[in-house]
């Protein structure tokens, strides 16, 4: 594993935490809260009781927070201290219920089919190695356990002409609307450094995922490419209008 891309990539979102609670503090106090929860719960067992669910990259906390809430037994992993400590403050009254794990998504020490059920957001497109990271949740899942992972095709565009197109046209109707742009409210340059040096930033998915999973012997792969209209604002799809989320539901 390149250590000193791993490094950077911890700098870079331990910079970044602050920034990124305040979106996750505005989705658990909207309707997004109910949006995603819902589309959670979809796939996960109804009955809450003794269902553990592992939370891959949880930042600030959205997920665990809202699934500790609804009843499951949730189990936090993030590799930055900062992100950890945050997801404690956002999650008040359930900060003693969700065990918090500083750990790689790469690289876990739990024991094989610890988990019932593993949710990820936003996190394959940012690991080095994600490759392994889906070997080692698979091998944390129990047989029959369920695999929930939502990303996009983020920074595509450093490669493809036709999505840097679109990542242009998105940034103009964001303006044009008058609304916040996520982009420009980071560190573009940093970001756009490291994702040149990350795999997935060049690879098709989800079929790139799909292809994958297939090789781990799963028993079912379901994608959902139009999740996005289900649990995204109006301003995060006109930002990230070129880029939509998708969904992987895996069953072991």
């Amino acid at each position: 594993m390149n250590m000193e891309l791993y490094e950077q990539n911890k700098e870079y979102w331990t910079g970044r935490t602050m920034g990124y609670s305040k979106v996750n503090e505005e989705e658990l106090n909207t309707a997004q809260k109910e949006k995603w929860l819902r589309v959670l719960k979809e796939s996960l067992p109804q009955n809450t009781a003794g269902i553990r669910v592992l939370d891959m990259g949880t930042g600030p906390g959205f997920f665990a927070i809202i699934l500790a809430e609804a009843g499951y037994d949730v189990t936090a992993v993030d590799c930055t201290q900062s992100m950890l400590d945050r997801a404690k403050v956002n999650a008040k009254a359930y900060k003693d219920s969700i065990c918090w794990v500083l750990s790689d998504a790469q690289r876990l020490e739990f024991e094989d089919e610890s988990f019932d059920a593993i949710v990820s957001r936003n996190l394959t497109w940012n690991l080095e190695k994600p490759e392994q990271a889906y070997g080692e949740w698979i091998r944390v899942l129990k047989k029959g356990g369920i695999l929930l992972n939502f990303d996009a095709t983020w920074y595509n565009y450093l490669y493809d002409e036709e999505m840097k197109q679109g990542y242009e046209r998105d940034r103009r109707q964001v303006e044009e609307l008058k609304l916040e742009d996520h982009y420009t409210c980071t560190d573009i340059d940093a970001m756009e450094g490291i994702s040149r040096k990350l795999p997935l930033s060049r690879c098709s998915r989800p079929g790139w995922d799909i292809e994958l999973l297939k090789k781990y012997g799963v028993a079912k792969i379901q994608t959902d490419q139009e999740v996005w209209k289900r649990v995204w604002s109006q301003e995060e799809q006109v930002n990230y209008g070129s880029t939509p989320m998708f969904s992987i539901r895996v069953i072991k």
